[in-house]
């Protein structure tokens, strides 16, 4: 009823002002309909949100202080949406190669790093927060312009948003090896040696490449392809010659041999072909070195940095694509039953610092509960705090550093 009156209301102004020709009724029509227009906008974003977000506990931060800390674990640590997480083998190292989240991009920019001979540019996404790097051409090369020392074992992850008018092909991660390239290489084989990673709609190829050759050795799969108009989390696991992906809660390919002996990579880019109807936004692209020795990191040296905690912006809830990296801890726990730990948040310097020492703690004691709910760990073991933005290991002055202080840390006690 109160819409219907809203509209008559418009109706009458605009044919009032088209017939007397009184700007300033104009006007006043004019903010009437972009009120208008700006609320059904939003009541639109909140229908693809809650479409999106179905099935999921929504989790905001005045919420979570009104639960109790064990109960707001519980929700995140609910059998079936961790079960299927369990084949998650992989756990980032302690220490981030690259980061990067198009954070420090103004909306509508082409990205500062990057360079390409097509479109593209930063825009914001209903699906997912923060900014994402449009790669808008059907056929191109996305570079990223500095190198990357690529260590033999590294594991590289990615979130990516495939379009929905792209019916083929989301888009191909290249990894190129050591060249004597330019700045942005046109050509489809990577270099004197590299990794291609085909992100098909309906599959995933790879193509490993020979020093000094067109010749490459192949991966395929059919598990788990990405999904248009939703976020995939890609982990792209690198170890001397094997390459294992995972996507969706299960590792969809594990080629032993899918790069020759002495594979060393230097460059990363993104390409679109000609005719395969390409098109995505990607963001949150990072690069750590491969999983340490947790034994050793937590009983011999007595910490452990963890950077494969996954949380939401400004969210406390633990994120399933945890399991593994709180799995090695609890293996560790359970088999040593004297020792006891400290588990310790830590942000980076955005936002207030009061809310942020909040954040942290928050997020410590859920890391101890999934650690009790999940793996049975006596909770008496543990202890929690959070330091919020105050002990950085990187000053926050680019997305790579802040990303480095947004840690979990583990304490021998």
């Amino acid at each position: 009823m109160k819409r219907s009156r809203i509209l008559y209301l418009i109706l009458f102004l605009f044919v009032f002002t088209n017939a007397n020709g009184q700007g300033w009724l104009k006007k006043l029509g004019n903010k009437v309909v972009d009120k208008v227009e700006k609320k059904t906008e939003k009541k639109t974003d909140q229908v693809i949100d809650n479409e999106l977000n179905k099935g999921q506990k929504p989790a905001n931060k005045s919420d979570n202080k009104n639960k109790g800390t064990e109960n707001v674990a519980a929700e995140s640590s609910e059998k079936g949406k961790l079960e299927s997480y369990t084949h998650y083998d992989f756990v980032p190292g302690d220490r981030i190669l690259y980061f990067e989240d198009f954070s420090q991009d103004a909306i509508g920019d082409f990205p500062a790093l990057w360079t390409t001979d097509v479109a593209g540019e930063v825009n914001t996404l209903n699906v997912g927060s923060g900014h994402w790097f449009n790669l808008n051409s059907g056929e191109g090369t996305y570079w990223y312009m500095k190198d990357i020392d690529f260590p033999t074992n590294f594991i590289l992850e990615m979130d990516i948003v495939p379009k929905t008018t792209a019916t083929r092909i989301a888009a191909d991660l290249v990894i190129f090896g050591e060249n004597n390239h330019s700045e942005m290489d046109k050509e489809g084989n990577p270099g004197t040696c590299g990794l291609h990673i085909l992100m098909e709609k309906a599959n995933w190829s790879t193509k490993g490449y020979k020093k000094g050759s067109n010749e490459y050795l192949t991966g395929a799969s059919s598990v788990n392809p990405v999904e248009a108009g939703k976020v995939n989390h890609v982990i792209v696991w690198v170890q001397n010659r094997r390459v294992r992906i995972y996507q969706k809660g299960a590792k969809v390919l594990d080629i032993p041999t899918n790069l020759y002996e002495g594979s060393k990579f230097k460059r990363l880019c993104f390409k679109l072909y000609r005719g395969a109807s390409c098109g995505s936004y990607i963001s949150n692209i990072k690069i750590t070195t491969a999983s340490p020795d947790t034994r050793s990191k937590l009983l011999t040296e007595g910490k452990l940095v963890s950077y494969g905690i996954y949380f939401d912006v400004n969210k406390d809830i633990v994120k399933p694509e945890s399991y593994g990296s709180i799995k090695e801890i609890a293996t560790v726990l359970n088999e040593n039953p004297t020792v006891k730990i400290k588990v310790t948040g830590h942000t980076d310097s955005d936002g207030d610092d009061a809310l942020n020492m909040d954040l942290s703690k928050r997020r410590a004691a859920n890391v101890k509960q999934y650690l009790i709910n999940e793996f049975k760990v006596d909770g008496s073991r543990i202890e929690t705090d959070g330091k919020g933005e105050s002990q950085p290991i990187a000053t926050n002055n680019s997305v790579e550093n802040k990303a480095k202080n947004r840690r979990v840390e583990f304490t021998k006690l």
